[in-house]
Formats: C-alpha cells, sequence, structure tokens
C-alpha cells in the first residue's frame, strides 16, 4: 500500500540507501514477521540502527512505552479491524515522542485503511507477508527519501593475497567507469601506510583520505570535496599519505562517515582495500555495494579467496556474491590452476582474466599513466571497460565452462581438516 520503492533479489537490493543511527522497536504478532524483521536487522543496510523485536503486537506497544521513551520508528504487526486498529494507535499515540515515526504491518490491502492511518501520523502502511529486503526498503525511505537517483555504488577491491596487482586494478577499473560511463567517479585509497593511488595517477596532494579519517568532526561535502585531486572532468582520487610516521590502528567505523558522504555525492566509488584483515577492513567490504576479490591463478590464492568468498557470503546474505579477477595469467614457466577450476572452487565466474603484460602494465605504472593512456586500442582495455560496466550494474557475466577439480580440492580439505 506504501508508496515507496520495494526492491526484491540481490541487484535490488544494491540500490537501497543503508538507514541511519535510529533506534527501531517492533512489536509482531506472527512468528514469521518477527523472524523476517531479525533477519532484516543482520542486513549491512541496517547495520547502523539499533532494532529491537517484541511479540504482542500494539497491546504490547501501548504497555511497553507507557513508562519508556519511544524510539526514532515504532513497527506494528496488526491482525485487527480497522476500528480497533484505528483505537489501538490513538491509545499508542498519547505515549508516542515528536518526532517518532510508527510503520504499521497489515494483512488487508485496503487502499482506504491506508489513507485513514496516513491521515492520523502513521509514516507508513504495509501490507504482509514481506521479505527482508522489502522491509528495509520501506524504513530506508522513510529516513532517506525515495528517490535514488544520488544514492552512489559502491565498489571495493582487495587482493586475496598480497602482490596480486589489486591496486593497479582498482584504479584502471576507476578509470574505466569514469571514462567508458562517463560518470563521476571517486576512487579512494584505503592503504594509509603504503597507498599507490597517487604514484599511479602523477599526483601528489597535499591533502587526502588521512585528513578525513582523522577528522571525522570536519566531515561534510565540502571538506571531502576540497580534499579530492582531480584527475579529470570525471575522476577525482582521495589519496593516502604513504606515511609511516603515526600508527594506523583504525577503529572499525572509521571509514563510516567518509562512506556516507560519498554515496550522496558520486554515483560511483572505488575503494582500494589493502590486503590485510581487521574490523574496519572486513566492515569496509561487508557494507560495499559491489566486492571484486583480486587472485593470482595459484593455490594459495585460491584458499584465501575460498575464505573471503565464504565470510562475506555470510555477512552479506542479501547480497550478490563477491567477483572474482583472475590477475596477471599466463606467466611464462608458471604453472597455474586453470581459470575454469578456480570458477567451480569458489561457485563464482571470474568476471575478468587479466593477461601478464609486464611492458604495458610497466609503461603505465612507471609514467603515472592508466591502460588506456599507453595503449588505448588494446583488448585489455576494454576487457577493464566491461568489468566497470558488470561492477556498475550495467552488464552480465558469461559462464565459464565446468571441469574437475580434482587432486587441488582433495588438497584443500584435507588442510581445512587437519
Amino acid at each position: 500500500m506504501s508508496d515507496a520503492t520495494t526492491f526484491s533479489g540481490a541487484e535490488g537490493a544494491s540500490l537501497i540507501p543503508p538507514v541511519p543511527r535510529i533506534s527501531v522497536q517492533s512489536f509482531c504478532e506472527s512468528a514469521e514477521v518477527a523472524s523476517v524483521i531479525e533477519e532484516a536487522a543482520r542486513d549491512r543496510r541496517l547495520s547502523k540502527a539499533h532494532v529491537k523485536t517484541h511479540m504482542g503486537g500494539v497491546a504490547a506497544a501501548i504497555e511497553a512505552f507507557r513508562s519508556a521513551p519511544t524510539p526514532n520508528l515504532i513497527v506494528l504487526e496488526t491482525f485487527s479491524g480497522r476500528d480497533e486498529l484505528i483505537q489501538q494507535l490513538e491509545a499508542l499515540a498519547e505515549f508516542c515522542d515528536s518526532g517518532t515515526k510508527v510503520m504499521v504491518l497489515g494483512h488487508e490491502n485496503d487502499i482506504s485503511l491506508y489513507r485513514s492511518l496516513v491521515s492520523r501520523g502513521v509514516s507508513d502502511y504495509v501490507v504482509a507477508p514481506l521479505d527482508p529486503i522489502s522491509f528495509i526498503s520501506h524504513v530506508s525511505a522513510l529516513y532517506n527519501g525515495q528517490s535514488n537517483e544520488t544514492l552512489g555504488r559502491v565498489i571495493a577491491v582487495v587482493g586475496a593475497k598480497g602482490g596480486v596487482g589489486a591496486s593497479t586494478l582498482a584504479h584502471n577499473l576507476a578509470w574505466s567507469i569514469s571514462r567508458s560511463l562517463e560518470l563521476q567517479t571517486i576512487v579512494a585509497d584505503l592503504d594509509l601506510p603504503f597507498g599507490t593511488v597517487g604514484l599511479d595517477f602523477n599526483q601528489d596532494p597535499p591533502q587526502g583520505i588521512a585528513d578525513a579519517v582523522f577528522s571525522p568532526e570536519r566531515l561534510d561535502a565540502n571538506f571531502i570535496d576540497r580534499l579530492l585531486s582531480r584527475c579529470s572532468d570525471t575522476l577525482n582520487i582521495l589519496a593516502a599519505p604513504a606515511s609511516i610516521e603515526r600508527h594506523y590502528d583504525l577503529p572499525d567505523q572509521a571509514f563510516d562517515g567518509l562512506l556516507d558522504i560519498l554515496r550522496a555525492t558520486s554515483p560511483a566509488i572505488v575503494l582500494d582495500v589493502p590486503h590485510q584483515w581487521s574490523a574496519w577492513t572486513k566492515r569496509v567490504l561487508v557494507s560495499s555495494d559491489e566486492v571484486a576479490i583480486v587472485v593470482t591463478p595459484d593455490l594459495a590464492n585460491l584458499r584465501n579467496a575460498k575464505i573471503l568468498m565464504e565470510s562475506l557470503r555470510a555477512a552479506r546474505v542479501n547480497d550478490v556474491a563477491p567477483h572474482v579477477i583472475v590477475n596477471m595469467s599466463g606467466v611464462p614457466k608458471r604453472p597455474e590452476i586453470p581459470v575454469a577450476d578456480f570458477a567451480k572452487a569458489l561457485e563464482v565466474t571470474p568476471i575478468g582474466v587479466v593477461p601478464f603484460e609486464p611492458k604495458l602494465f610497466g609503461s603505465a605504472t612507471n609514467n603515472g599513466q592508466m591502460l588506456a593512456e599507453v595503449d588505448g586500442a588494446s583488448k585489455l582495455v576494454e576487457s577493464f571497460d566491461e568489468m566497470g560496466r558488470l561492477l556498475m550494474g550495467r552488464a552480465t557475466v558469461r559462464r565459464a565452462k565446468k571441469t574437475l577439480l580434482g587432486p587441488l580440492m582433495r588438497r584443500l580439505g584435507a588442510r581445512k581438516a587437519s
């Protein structure tokens, strides 16, 4: 019944803006709806909200708030008829604090009831049953508005192992997205002590991402705009200081405020995430709209990618699986795991296979250029354009052929068992 735009499936979920820091208390009458809300509370888009679920419906809410302050949002499931429901809501209104929103989950698809409730101050009326993504979509619409045109897409790129070229690929993906899709794009270097985005784009900005991380009280769109370094009409970078003069033991929410502002100001954000595992790196990866894991075709990368995939899939149940990009494929005389075997082991099709091209990549790196600037006609540039379109939701990936992994998977399984 609500006018809010609702989404379904993992692709639609990526269009939902994260819910801000609010308190939510739900009062349900059925175990099914309570289970949906509890599952939704574990989603990354509700990670900042404090959600509690109770049973008892509207009657329980009235009793609960007789002597307690009301939260930012009250969610009420009801099977009551129109007259009884309105009477209950009027009783609840006596205890509601100013600014509290009320969402009613009803079981009647009745437009006249919806209008009657809205006229009495109810923020939203949603017809049950619903799934977790639909519930999140309605809550998000209450606090972010109904338009998603300004919602930026955050793409996190991380290496399964050190030295796999994840930073180089992240920077070239950002360049491709800004150029081929003509979107305002920001690439943020999260490797504060050793980041290379400044080198790769031949920039040496005096300020960068560290100023945002260590000055959270100053964060706003204007402050971030001053920290950006312009690389082209459609591409800006947030460079890392590349300094070890201070320690970077960051809290898990260190980048939350920055990413919120970037989402609201740029349609495409590419995060160059360092190869490390900490509270903040996990939070960044889990909260991103898309994750791309860069690997080289060997056993250590296969193991690490599998570990990462399993962890992120468990934490992002309502999102698409992380993507995989195979880098430095075809190194002369080096034994490699076939790409199809990688795909089968990870249960995901790599969105790109980047061949070993030392001359092309070396020239670009030493000159502070992107691949498209060194050889714009290269098929490799077209491959980056395709990967960029897919990560921005503008293309589809082709499935790889199935093969048998044989001794490689038995070896991994034996190690895990031991």
